[in-house]
């Protein structure tokens, strides 16, 4: 070995090639395993000694900013206003990159998952609806409507070889259309009152957005300064701060400025240059020259991809490491009465969205997919079957983030229906993902 060659574990790096969708799959995989450590370890401390302690410090005032220019909010509020619109971030940029290059940018293969999103939206709602007809429990019609990625991608990967890897790809294209539907409920349904000077400001940012990316500006900063007060507007006019999210990532640059004959040419002589720098000196610690040319290379391959995707990839880590899990902690802390769980789960509101998730899911996933296809509408992928279809509808039933986000908006002045909507979010969960698993594992061949 020579004196300055190391053996890193950085350099297997360079032998790592995972396309988007695998990367998104690892990512939500290990996230919906860590979620369901958070959703547990909520529940645990919402019902020992130091429940009074959990909610006081979600309650604590915290605030930012400067005397005459503050923003004040609960800690709760700070994470389900703020650190959430990190994650619809992150959701704006996978639906524009399913959109535009991904699972959905083909009409023939949307089709399918689409029919199958918008079955697994409908059939839920009408369940809810017929539970709970009238009333302010009827707020909540919106809960039982969203899958989580995270938590179903986990679920599936725990069968390992024993389902198709097309069977994962399906249930990610469904899972962001079924975003899509969440995003524009919120949005529409799920407003407090509006105020028309801070819209103005927002769309006044969003304009601004748009024209930096007409104008051909690919550097995040200017995008992130202005998504800032566009969030910050939006929190101010009565539509969900988190949507700020959503229209900053559309906004950002999705086509790439790549030129692959100049590409080549310009790593052909960056390459010269670190060759005959590393020949005056080995050592890229003392060769200034090297280090140069090195870090250049990097810097220039970065800035040839798209910087929608650049920008995923590195926001899709703390988002799913921490912006998620932490959400999760501090919403699913629901303290059960052990006495009264039966009267509990059968309350309307959470046997509304149980029923809309487990029976709903399946229904409408699968009901549809079935429909689409007998009717010649759509076909199924090539080695998928409707037992896989059944399965993923099970799976849909898993709707916690999402879920438990919509029901903290419906039920905001109902606490004692939250706490329904909730305890009927994690019933259904449980079951759906418990049920979706034994059903894919007995019925699907290795």
């Amino acid at each position: 070995m020579k004196k300055y060659e190391y053996i890193a574990p950085w350099e297997k790096a360079f032998d790592r090639l995972l396309t988007p969708l695998d990367e998104f799959i690892h990512r939500q995989t290990t996230s919906g395993i860590l979620l369901m450590l958070c959703a547990a370890a909520a529940l645990y401390i919402a019902n020992s000694p130091w429940n009074e302690a959990y909610h006081h410090l979600l309650q604590r005032p915290f605030t930012v900013g400067v005397e005459g220019f503050q923003l004040s909010k609960s800690v709760h509020h700070w994470i389900n206003d703020g650190l959430m619109a990190l994650f619809f971030f992150v959701v704006g940029l996978e639906l524009k990159r399913e959109i535009l290059v991904g699972e959905l940018a083909d009409p023939q293969q949307a089709l399918l998952p689409i029919i199958a999103a918008i079955g697994g939206m409908v059939v839920p709602v009408l369940i809810y609806v017929a539970i709970n007809p009238e009333g302010h429990a009827l707020d909540g019609w919106g809960v039982p409507m969203a899958t989580d990625i995270a938590f179903a991608l986990g679920a599936l990967a725990l069968l390992g070889n024993r389902i198709p890897k097309k069977l994962l790809t399906f249930l990610v294209a469904l899972a962001i259309v079924d975003d899509l539907g969440a995003v524009l409920v919120i949005a529409l349904f799920y407003t407090e009152t509006i105020s028309l000077s801070a819209l103005v400001v927002a769309a006044v940012m969003l304009l601004l957005l748009i024209a930096l990316n007409l104008g051909g500006i690919r550097r995040p900063l200017p995008y992130m300064l202005l998504g800032v007060v566009l969030w910050i507007a939006m929190l101010k006019s009565g539509v969900h701060a988190t949507l700020a999210g959503i229209f900053l990532a559309f906004t950002i640059p999705m086509r790439p400025k790549y030129d692959p004959q100049r590409l080549f040419s310009h790593i052909d002589d960056l390459l010269g240059q670190i060759k005959q720098a590393y020949q005056r000196e080995e050592s890229i610690v003392k060769n200034d020259e090297l280090r140069s040319r090195v870090q250049a290379l990097g810097e220039g391959v970065q800035l040839v991809q798209a910087p929608a995707q650049v920008l995923e990839h590195k926001m899709h880590l703390p988002t799913a490491y921490l912006v998620i899990p932490i959400f999760s902690l501090a919403n699913a802390g629901i303290p059960i009465d052990w006495s009264s769980l039966g009267s509990t789960i059968t309350h309307p509101v959470s046997m509304g969205i149980a029923a809309g998730l487990v029976v709903g899911k399946l229904i409408g996933i699968a009901g549809f997919s079935w429909l689409a296809v007998r009717l010649g509408v759509t076909r199924l992928p090539q080695g998928l079957n409707f037992k896989h279809m059944v399965g993923v509808g099970l799976m849909g039933g898993i709707g916690f983030t999402m879920s438990i986000f919509i029901a903290e908006l419906g039920f905001a002045h109902h606490a004692a229906d939250l706490l329904m909507a909730k305890t009927g979010v994690l019933f259904a969960s449980i079951v759906a993902g418990v049920s979706g698993f034994l059903w894919l594992y007995l019925t699907a061949e290795r």
